[in-house]
């Protein structure tokens, strides 16, 4: 990457973080939307303007409130006061959740005991939090309170992982786009229709640039593997998904050949370990290292926070691993939702099946050129489509660079270069104002 490609890079982010986070301000100044947000029937319930935020410190502190919302409140409280931070809405024995009252946290039955809650904020990874408490640090020196340096410290962990992403994503398309296709993907990247979210108290930014990173040093080989294993690691405990780096992860190593140097048989065991040779070790390390999206996962999920994970995503946000059935019904109960003459309903899942076709289409199309991170974009899409929910998928193909590569080169058409760029930052126009006024988006 040439120093200009660098600068150009790193001067089209910038601009795209002040519009953005500019245009979510003047968009609240200027327009009052009426709630509830009928786009479906718990945003109707939960965005009651009687009822939605109230008692939830962390949603409703006035600095950069554009760019909190929704679960943004999990990531501030998790950064601020730990997972078990009574601020945070917990689930009661008896199912309900709590909420602040005179600084004392209680559910809708007030006299309920809630002794034995359990915090929402397990259903959500560490890092990102990790990243936001870490950086808070230096930010405490402009004296602004706990929440409003924890926000500015997440729009910043947001934004750097963002930029990291676009020039890892740069990297990962030059070879086969050339400069102007390489450019095009990292800037489709800012402008796809859910990319205000890489810019917001979320995990898109900071995932997108761990999870892309860590596909772009795997391609360097050599030392590389360290930082790339390292980068694989911290995205899986950035978000779930994370763990699917371990499928371009595995085949680039077993590609190397670098496993056929591991000598293993039985009766050589013991001689190895007293004297394994400098390539042997190399090897096993690259193993170790193509492994550790796994191993991070493995030690997350059998830690008191993957446990308490299960419980949490099971009980209150009616999530599952892989669970395919209860996809199949509700992406259905969702198709057929669009014709019960709800125009915000209808709204919502036309956007929502839009992304479920980009992302198949892209991912299968990406398959036969690059077949590393189309699996690994496809393991992202049917993770996220078999949680369960209907929702989110908009969102959660961000992480899936095979969209972007595939945009990138049909973008070689001038045709489809202009149209999907004004779609798509039409679109985001809409949806960034919505999240501003915490309706809920993807």
């Amino acid at each position: 990457m040439t120093k200009l490609t660098f600068r150009n890079i790193v001067l089209i982010w910038l601009a795209w973080a002040v519009i953005v986070i500019g245009f979510q301000a003047v968009a609240t100044a200027r327009l009052q939307p009426v709630f509830p947000d009928r786009s479906q029937p718990w945003t109707t319930e939960d965005t009651n303007p009687k009822t939605y935020q109230k008692g939830r410190p962390f949603l409703v502190d006035p600095f950069m409130n554009n760019q909190v919302a929704w679960d943004s409140e999990y990531y501030l409280g998790i950064a601020i006061g730990g997972y078990d931070d009574p601020r945070i809405p917990h689930i009661t024995p008896n199912g309900m959740t709590t909420f602040e009252n005179n600084s004392m946290m209680i559910d809708n039955r007030p006299y309920v005991d809630t002794g034995d809650s359990v915090s929402l904020a397990y259903a959500f990874f560490p890092f990102y939090p990790w990243m936001i408490a870490l950086f808070a640090v230096p930010l405490s020196v402009f004296g602004l309170n706990a929440t409003a340096t924890a926000t500015l410290a997440g729009v910043i962990v947001s934004a750097l992982g963002t930029l990291m992403g676009m020039l890892a994503l740069y990297d990962l398309t030059r070879d086969t786009l050339d400069e102007d296709g390489a450019m095009r993907a990292a800037f489709y990247l800012l402008i796809f229709p859910t990319g205000f979210f890489l810019i917001q108290v979320y995990t898109e930014g900071l995932f997108i640039g761990l999870a892309f990173g860590c596909l772009a040093l795997l391609r360097r080989g050599g030392w590389y593997w360290i930082p790339a294993g390292l980068l694989g690691a911290a995205a899986t405990l950035t978000r779930a998904v994370g763990v699917a780096l371990i499928i371009p992860m595995a085949i680039t190593w077993f590609r190397t050949g670098d496993w056929l140097d591991i000598d293993m048989e039985w009766r050589q065991i013991y001689h190895w370990f007293r004297a394994p040779n400098r390539k042997t070790l190399i090897s096993f390390g690259k193993m170790i290292l193509a492994f550790s999206p796994l191993i991070a996962f493995l030690i997350w999920k059998f830690s008191r926070l993957g446990l308490t994970f299960d419980f949490v995503e099971t009980a209150f946000f009616g999530r599952g691993f892989l669970d395919f059935g209860s996809a199949f019904f509700n992406w259905a109960t969702a198709a057929k939702s669009m014709f019960a003459n709800i125009p915000e309903t209808t709204a919502y899942f036309l956007t929502e099946f839009l992304g479920l076709g980009i992302g198949i289409v892209t991912c299968i199309a990406c398959i036969r050129r690059k077949p590393e991170i189309a699996w690994f974009s496809l393991a992202v899409l049917i993770i996220s489509w078999g949680s369960g929910p209907a929702q989110g998928i908009l969102r959660y193909i961000l992480a899936a660079p095979a969209v972007f590569y595939m945009l990138a080169y049909w973008g070689k058409n001038p045709v489809f270069d202009r149209a999907w760029t004004i779609l798509s930052a039409m679109l985001m126009g809409l949806l960034a104002a919505l999240f501003a006024f915490n309706f809920w988006v993807a």
